[in-house]
């Protein structure tokens, strides 16, 4: 049941590209389908997964060309570890904030201007402690997404190991 090396690489951004549509997607049904309000730290890692999943997109429709390829698993890998720091950085201290004004996630989403320019996607509407009591099946949000940019790191590894051509 294993995929043939040659398609490992490929498959692989796809499947990484769609992983990260599909958890954005999931982010923005629960917002807006469900009332759960994001706070900064939320948001930057949505436009993470956004910037994962152009680069995964962009690596499967060049992964024949092996570099090209090869530099997108590499990016992607250092995009999901950053994800992994936000994540990590949300729970054990971000939560814990009575406000996260001024921490480098507002900063950043204030700085490229991302509010005013897709406010239904990069929308802050809650403070970090008031997100940190968001569940989903009984973990936090940011965990879940830790997990998630810790299944894409484990891929982006794999398929960059792949003996593919």
């Amino acid at each position: 049941m294993f995929l043939p090396a040659n398609r490992l690489p490929a498959r692989v951004l796809a499947f990484i590209c769609l992983a990260c549509l599909l958890s954005v997607g999931a982010a923005l049904l629960a917002q807006h389908g469900f009332g759960v309000k994001p706070c900064p730290w939320c948001v930057m890692q949505r436009g993470v997964y956004l910037l994962i999943a152009a680069v995964a997109g962009l690596g499967w429709l060049a992964s024949k060309q092996r570099p090209l390829r090869n530099a997108a698993l590499g990016l992607i890998l250092l995009l999901t570890l950053a994800g992994l720091v936000a994540a990590y950085y949300q729970h054990e201290v971000a939560a814990k904030l009575d406000s996260c004004d001024m921490t480098f996630a507002d900063r950043l989403l204030v700085a490229l201007n991302l509010e005013e320019l897709w406010p239904d996607v990069f929308m802050v509407t809650a403070t970090c402690a008031e997100a940190a009591a968001y569940r989903l099946l009984g973990l936090p949000y940011e965990i879940w997404s830790g997990l998630l940019y810790a299944a894409l790191a484990v891929l982006a590894v794999s398929a960059l190991r792949s003996k593919s051509y």
